[in-house]
């Protein structure tokens, strides 16, 4: 028996007579009750768009031009607006993709789970709660019991997640929505959460449409895929089949994409000349420093790092192991607490406003999201325009050519340069992003997360341009990534960051294979397989979820390994007691770690082959 049938589904952008844009295109599809099918497609495909319209729902400027989406007998487009407020209450629920965007901060997390329940009078207040801490235990929430006390705020992003599911489930719901829900998680986090997720869904039999731009975590949640470009299906079949043997050319390149080659880095560098950065001890957070140079919040303890020139270094951790503020002491946005930072082996002044313009030009930072980034209300000849002028003083017709230039570097037409943010995808302003730092001729560039946000197709196109603008231009990078996969893609040597700490340090081929810190080791063993399956073994491989970030409370916690209290080789008696030395293994990487190289070698190995 299908649970939905979506036959013919068109959507327009605008209305008649004016001109109207075709975004989703004589969609079909269906899903059989108790089955999870995917999404996916590049963005811009229609995934999102048609996941909306399950609930009845087309954006603004958006109208659902024809066709028919039946949910359990109901023909939803037909619904008057009371219809469709009770259809979402009951029939279809929708976990969007950014849970902190979705709770209200000043109301209790309890307050929130229970309201749809109690708004359409479904049960009692009593029963609303009892059945909201049922689901936060089915969810692997911690302290089921109370964690509904506290604020949106007091929990992290995958718990958040997690609750925003317990809110769209506590009514039932025949039809789960989940709208590329992991999307901004690390990929410790990412693993948690879908787990939860397959779990729930199992236990209460919902029929799930899982919208999604990774197949690789498609792999793990769905029964079929449905393959979306340009707001059409391009593929439909099960997804043992789309990922097996897909038969269309698009599919074949989202495959592709995917699973990516690395690219041949030249790994010698002549001479062995001074390194362009270097990072001596640097230890930084917020709050007053005291008298020992430590800050009330300690948020990197103690970091070293070279960049040579025409270098990458990939620095890698799950979010709050402190890869965004090491760019930002970099670049100045940060004060630091102690240690040096050199450039060209000359001190680099802790504050922006110490810095030459020429230490100021030379290291440029790209942030994550291109989007807070650029100022929507100017062009983005605009946008290049002001450090052309600034660093360079360009004005009219060099600045006009220079510009040009820098558009035809990031690959990006020429007609851009009349548009506004707005009206660009979220590569394209990706590509802005990195033009508007090129305009300074940096010898460094900081790439913050530059392509988390972007789907699998364009964030690999991305890794491909910072490539060729480094052998074209020399360009250093610095490479700040969650994801090991695109860290090896990209970067000549890597560091990995926990709780503020450098556990492992060394060329990306040590992230290859054992051995290697056991931090390092689960973030590798984190990233999804591209095959079904994948989740399950590993969950049951780990026996659940890991305790959260951050060193244990005891004696002396910076002066000890910070990953000891989520460490499943932890040797109790000496990783709680004696400083980590600090050891080579055969990869060249250096770690800090009580364990030998022998023995990392037969616990990571054995772990593999359970997996």
């Amino acid at each position: 028996m299908n649970m939905i049938e979506v036959k013919d589904l068109r959507v327009v952008a605008g209305t008649a007579p004016d001109p109207v844009v075709h975004i989703v295109k004589g969609v079909d599809f269906s899903v059989k009750k108790g089955e999870v099918l995917a999404l996916i497609g590049e963005s811009g495909s229609g995934k999102t768009t048609i996941a909306l319209s399950l609930l009845g729902h087309a954006r603004g400027g958006c109208s659902i031009a024809g066709g028919s989406v039946n949910i359990g007998g109901v023909d939803v487009l037909s619904l008057d607006d009371s219809g469709r407020r009770a259809l979402r209450a009951r029939t279809v629920a929708y976990v969007a993709q950014s849970a902190s965007a979705g709770f209200n901060p000043a109301r209790t997390i309890m307050d929130q789970v229970t309201e749809p329940a109690l708004l359409h009078k479904l049960m009692s207040p009593a029963a609303a709660r009892k059945k909201a801490i049922d689901l936060f235990r089915s969810l692997a929430l911690p302290a089921p019991e109370t964690i509904g006390s506290r604020y949106p705020h007091q929990v992290s992003g995958g718990q958040l997640q997690r609750l925003m599911a317990a809110m769209a489930l506590i009514t039932d719901p025949a039809v789960v929505v989940f709208d590329e829900p992991t999307t901004a998680l690390d990929v410790t986090t990412q693993i948690e959460v879908l787990a939860a997720f397959k779990k729930v869904v199992r236990e209460l039999g919902t029929t799930a449409v899982y919208v999604s731009h990774d197949l690789a975590v498609v792999a793990q949640m769905a029964d079929r895929i449905v393959v979306l470009n340009g707001g059409t299906v391009r593929e439909n079949g099960t997804t043992a089949q789309v990922l097996d043997a897909p038969a269309d050319a698009y599919t074949q390149q989202l495959l592709a994409a995917t699973r990516r080659a690395e690219p041949e880095l030249d790994s010698t560098v002549a001479g062995d000349p001074p390194p362009l950065l270097e990072i001596r001890n640097l230890s930084a957070g917020y709050g007053r420093v005291d008298a020992n140079g430590v800050p009330a919040v300690r948020v990197l303890d103690d970091v070293s790092l070279k960049i040579a020139c025409g270098r990458t270094l990939g620095v890698i951790g799950e979010s709050g192991s402190g890869k965004t503020t090491l760019a930002r002491v970099v670049a100045g946005l940060v004060d630091r607490a102690r240690g040096d930072v050199l450039l060209d082996g000359k001190p680099l002044p802790a504050k922006l406003s110490e810095r030459t313009l020429d230490q100021y030009r030379r290291v440029q930072i790209v942030f994550q999201n291109a989007d807070t980034a650029l100022n929507p209300s100017r062009t983005i000849a605009d946008i290049l325009a002001r450090p052309m002028n600034f660093y360079h003083g360009l004005r009219g017709a060099a600045a006009q050519k220079r510009m040009l230039e820098l558009l035809d570097l990031v690959k990006l037409p020429a007609s851009v340069a009349r548009r506004q943010p707005g009206g660009l995808s979220g590569g394209q302003k990706q590509r802005v992003n990195l033009a508007r730092a090129l305009a300074a001729k940096p010898a460094l560039i900081l790439c913050d997360e530059v392509t988390s946000a972007l789907d699998t197709v364009v964030g690999a196109a991305i890794l491909d341009l910072l490539g060729e603008l480094r052998r074209e231009l020399g360009v250093s990078y610095m490479f700040i990534s969650h994801d090991i996969s695109t860290v090896r893609a990209i970067c000549d040597e890597v560091i990995v960051l926990y709780a503020g700490q450098c556990v492992e340090a060394g060329q990306r081929n040590a992230l290859a294979a054992p051995p290697y810190h056991p931090y390092t080791g689960l973030l590798v063993d984190s990233v999804p397989a591209l095959r079904p399956g994948w989740l399950d073994s590993r969950c049951e491989l780990t026996g659940g979820a890991l305790p959260a970030m951050g060193p244990s409370s005891d004696a002396h916690p910076h002066e000890l390994c910070s990953f000891r209290s989520r460490c499943p080789a932890r040797i109790d008696g000496m990783c709680n007691v004696t400083p980590p030395s600090v050891r080579k293994l055969p990869s060249g990487a250096e770690i800090r770690c009580h364990h030998s190289a022998e023995a990392l070698i037969r616990m990571q190995t054995a772990d593999r082959v359970a997996a």
